[in-house]
């Protein structure tokens, strides 16, 4: 390949419709860099479930103008192929080139035929994921690399229900794409259509109608972390008659190169920090984060030490199953993942209602419905901070929603405060009830992706038999089954522990980075109502089990 790779470059740049791409181009062939070359002609960015993401940059290993006319042609093909009626509404977030890919997808679309409506500016991914259906769609997509670092875009799709693409689709919209010849012979037709501001207006409305009580009376401190969340987030705050968020400042705007953040992930170390600062100041009651495109929420309270408590992505998961359930009533429906806690399994056999447990990702969270077309989809939420909260009468956006969990969970802090008690209360509560479920993780990114399928090779010939000395009582392998409702294998192992299932761990691929995951769990009970206590013994079983799990990893146990 390495002397083909002048001609790879040179033909590409001949159909990059981009004079930047084509300038980093020329710079690399004049330098001679066959390695970088190497790199970006690899082979094309996969479109997969969680459609394209990438580095921004030339050739087909990037993501750039001609990767998503591709994209966008393929969209068009495969919609066409299952006579999709309706048109196809384009959201992007502030990142760089963001606006330039939902301009180039907008204007393939209506060269093949098929309207294309542009949201008005950078906005939400939840609030594309509503116009989906508010406005009669065949798909959605939307440009954004959502947490991931400023060098990043990506690019998902959204199918008429208003939720994520799923297999077969992803393959099939794949295939379209590969079968697109030279971008020359793509038709690019006029602009798109920008559609006025009725729809987000309706989305917030919506969201702000999901509301459950009146409580409205509490301090928040927010940050978009340079997202495109703020002025969103702040005008349904305004609507649902919250006083205004105290805001980070520095962080308030979009701002494509993420300057405060090295990694504009509020799951990363650090990443909060500026945020509590700002609620101390402000003697504020919460602490809510948006991630850049704003679909995940993180959330910190006052801890009894006078200092802040980030909550876990299962604790603020439970707590809000929680406040939906005891206001709600009927024959109701909650879903997590099979990587999240196993807290909300129990909060809806006390409460009688439905549950069920899918893969990772929102797509098939809300698609879980499908199989109990008589009840009512109230919520669900994965451990990565995604909540999906529609109150009594089902979801708003058929997706993770960190706009509308914001709301919901400001609404929450105000109803403790008005009964003066705190959301750390009411996890203590919850654990008296249910046992202290403590949940943790590990992350091992490799550079080369073939040492993930051998550690999991590894661990299938030879399963453990017990973990930080806790016998290992049953192996399910999720390649070969162990799902319900008739979910596709996934790969993926989980190992529960001890007699009265008082620990899980499941390993699994990252579905969007190059990384090997754990997903830790132990439940203890709480005895003599000593919440203390047992989040003590928790901690210690936790970070036993998180040395145990790191060292059969990586193959040192």
């Amino acid at each position: 390949m390495t002397a083909d790779l002048p001609a790879l470059a040179a033909a590409w740049a001949a159909q990059d419709p981009d004079p930047d791409t084509r300038a980093e181009l020329a710079g690399l062939l004049a330098a001679g860099d066959l390695a970088a070359l190497r790199d970006r002609f690899a082979g094309p960015l996969q479109f997969g479930t969680a459609g394209l993401r990438g580095a921004l940059g030339a050739g087909p290993n990037r993501m750039n103008r001609s990767v998503v006319r591709r994209a966008a042609g393929g969209l068009a093909a495969y919609l066409r192929s299952h006579g999709a009626v309706g048109p196809v509404v384009v959201g992007y977030d502030a990142r760089h080139k963001s606006d330039v890919f939902a301009a180039d997808t907008a204007r393939v679309l209506q060269g093949a035929g098929r309207p294309a409506l542009l949201l008005p500016r950078p906005l939400p991914t939840p609030v594309l994921a509503y116009a989906v259906r508010r406005l009669g769609c065949s798909a959605g997509v939307m440009v954004t690399a959502s947490h991931n670092p400023a060098q990043d875009n990506g690019y998902k799709i959204y199918l008429s229900d208003g939720a994520q693409i799923v297999p077969p689709a992803d393959a099939e919209i794949a295939t379209a794409i590969e079968a697109i010849g030279s971008l020359a012979d793509l038709p690019f037709g006029p602009d798109g259509t920008v559609v006025g501001t009725a729809v987000l207006d309706g989305y917030i409305d919506a969201v702000v109608g999901s509301l459950l009580t009146d409580a409205r009376d509490v301090r928040v401190a927010y940050t978009a972390l340079h997202g495109v969340g703020s002025a969103v987030l702040r005008a349904a705050f305004d609507r649902a008659g919250f006083a205004a968020p105290a805001v980070v400042a520095a962080q308030d705007r979009p701002d494509p190169d993420f300057p405060t953040v090295a990694f504009p992930n509020p799951e990363e170390p650090g990443v909060m920090d500026l945020l509590l600062a700002t609620a101390a100041a402000a003697g504020a009651d919460i602490a809510l984060a948006n991630d850049p495109d704003a679909d995940r929420l993180a959330t910190a309270v006052p801890d009894r030490d006078g200092g802040w408590r980030v909550l876990s992505g299962d604790e603020l998961g439970v707590l809000v199953a929680d406040h939906v359930l005891r206001r709600t009533s009927g024959d109701r429906l909650v879903v997590t993942t099979i990587v999240s806690g196993t807290m909300l399994g129990k909060l809806a056999a006390t409460a009688g209602i439905r549950y069920a447990e899918t893969l990772t990702g929102f797509k098939w969270i809300v698609r879980a419905a499908q199989r109990y077309p008589r009840s009512t989809f109230v919520f669900g939420y994965e451990e990565a901070l995604g909540y999906c909260v529609g109150g009594a009468a089902g979801p708003v956006v058929r997706d993770k929603d960190g706009i509308g969990a914001a709301l919901m969970v400001a609404e929450m802090a105000a109803a403790a405060r008005r009964d003066g008690r705190s959301l750390l209360d009411r996890l203590d509560e919850l654990a008296r009830a249910h046992g202290l479920h403590a949940t943790d993780q590990i992350s091992v990114r490799v550079d080369d992706v073939t040492l993930i399928q051998a550690v999991l090779r590894r661990l299938r010939a030879a399963p453990p038999r017990a973990l930080a000395g806790r016998a290992v009582t049953a192996v399910v392998d999720l390649l070969v089954g162990g799902l319900p409702g008739g979910l596709p294998p996934t790969d993926g192992l989980v190992y529960r522990l001890g007699t009265r299932s008082d620990g899980r761990v499941v390993i699994r691929p990252s579905g969007t980075e190059p990384k090997l995951k754990a997903y830790l769990e132990t439940v203890v009970p709480v005895t003599g109502g000593a919440v203390a206590a047992a989040r003590s013994r928790a901690a210690t079983r936790l970070t036993e089990l998180r040395s145990a799990v790191a060292a059969l990893i990586t193959g040192s146990g």
